[in-house]
């Protein structure tokens, strides 16, 4: 076994230094479920414990809330709704690992006008590392992708993963020819068991009503399952990889790994070793405002270009997909896995919207938001016009004028109160279209890196040039 012998030539002794962008992980190894049977036994376990941890807060509710004369006032439905069930069910999806993970960390960043808060909140801790498997599992995975022998490819590998995420893990190796590599190796039977979670965790939520009530839950489970079983084909991934490399050739300020195919299968991912601070380096407080604002720009720049540009997008902005190197002042990207391609007509239409939300134009975005299937034709002018302005709330960055400061802006707070307000207590929001889910996953990811970083950003000027060029103009104002 080539295990960890030695430090390899070059590898930094800061454990922050590393391609994943977080310290090497420390959680406890936790086996991962790989039968259909044991992986639909943890959901059932979820659907007891939210059961009765229901009970439990309803019984609460029924003391607390009874007035002195008797009777309830409280609408016990909302008891399975609680902040703790949401944290019990989020415990769950993070043992299994997987789909049911994955589409956690999904629903976390889709906002009030899919979930109630509390459950987006407990959800976000998906986002976090997760358990790695015990090596005696990562073995049998290496053994079954590089076959019987596979050690004598490597000088070094570290069996310690740098790190742990849904669907796989990444290690550290140099190869007997001297290549310095990260390996993203899948847990067993994730890919397989992607369908089956979604719709098992899908059926959950349903259960619990914790969608509103005109959601289309069987295809926002069918686009999900789409999209992970694509992150769980590596081979998909190295292909996305190669592509951005040419994408942003022309963003000197950008770096993407490049893949070894002679060491990359379905489930194992071979590319260059890419050294870097974690983006959240940039929130310390010595760190430059010019710095900050520099980085957030890129990134900005880049999420905009993907989407009226390149027609491709990399879904999933976590943090841990961002690496920061303060040598060269470059951005490295990390994880192509949930790469999406949009149609010209999608691009078009969101061209369009843009264009109208940047004017002002309240009409347009009312056209446009049917077009895209934010509204549909028909619709009463109260859901019209509730659509409207949470558009023209969210896209808050892309009317300011000048730089727009992330870290101190309220904004996710406001569209959550907002969405929540329209989508569930009044009813006058439809459920975004499932072709909008990933999109939403990295324009709100997007927002949330930009803060965190404490950048400030002219977001206008950075999507005027691109909207030109769709012939998406705008208005002199």
């Amino acid at each position: 076994m080539a295990r960890r012998r030695d430090s390899p030539a070059g590898a930094s002794t800061d454990a922050s230094r590393v391609h994943a962008g977080a310290a090497p992980v420390t959680q406890a190894a936790a086996r991962v479920p790989q039968t259909r049977a044991g992986r639909l036994a943890s959901v059932a376990l979820a659907a007891g414990e939210l059961a009765l941890g229901g009970l439990a807060e309803g019984l609460r509710r029924l003391v607390a809330d009874r007035p002195a004369a008797g009777g309830v006032r409280h609408d016990l439905a909302g008891a399975f709704l609680s902040a703790e069930n949401a944290r019990r069910l989020a415990a769950r999806l993070a043992r299994l690992r997987g789909g049911a993970m994955k589409l956690g960390q999904m629903l976390s960043l889709q906002g009030a006008d899919l979930l109630p808060p509390e459950f987006t909140e407990a959800l976000a801790i998906l986002r976090a590392q997760a358990a790695p498997m015990p090596p005696a599992q990562l073995r049998g995975v290496l053994g079954r992708e590089y076959g019987k022998g596979w050690q004598q490819a490597f000088e070094y590998f570290d069996e310690t993963p740098v790190a742990a995420a849904s669907i796989g893990q990444v290690h550290r190796a140099r190869t007997i020819d001297g290549r310095d590599l990260a390996l993203k190796i899948q847990y067993p039977g994730v890919a397989r068991s992607i369908r089956g979670d979604v719709d098992n965790v899908a059926a959950l939520l349903r259960l619990l009503k914790v969608f509103p009530r005109d959601t289309d839950i069987a295809t926002i489970a069918a686009e999900a399952a789409r999209q992970l079983a694509q992150e769980a084909d590596y081979l998909a991934e190295a292909a996305a990889l190669a592509r951005y490399v040419r994408l942003v050739a022309d963003e000197p300020a950008l770096v993407v790994p490049r893949t070894h195919p002679d060491l990359t299968t379905r489930r194992i991912l071979a590319m260059d070793f890419m050294q870097g601070e974690p983006i959240g380096t940039l929130a310390a407080r010595d760190v430059a405002q010019a710095t900050r604002d520099a980085v957030g720009t890129v990134l900005e720049r880049l999420m905009l270009r993907e989407l009226f540009e390149f027609h491709t997008m990399q879904t999933d902005p976590n943090f841990a997909n961002y690496l920061w190197q303060p040598d060269t002042g470059k951005v490295v990207l990390l994880d192509f896995g949930a790469t999406m391609q949009f149609e010209a007509a999608f691009v078009a239409d969101y061209a369009q919207i843009t264009r109208a939300v940047i004017d002002g134009d309240r009409a347009a975005v009312g056209r446009h938001a049917v077009a895209i299937g934010y509204a549909a034709p028909g619709d009463p002018s109260g859901l019209i016009e509730a659509t409207i302005d949470l558009i023209m709330l969210v896209c808050e960055p892309l009317r300011h004028r000048g730089r727009y400061d992330f870290a101190a802006s309220d904004l996710p707070a406001r569209s959550r109160a907002l969405g929540f307000d329209l989508g569930f207590r009044q009813g006058l929001l439809r459920v975004p279209p499932p072709q909008t889910m990933f999109l939403h996953r990295k324009l709100v990811g997007s927002f949330l890196t930009l803060a965190h970083i404490g950048a400030r950003v002219d977001a206008r000027a950075l999507v005027l040039p691109l909207l030109a060029r769709t012939g998406a103009t705008t208005r002199r104002r």
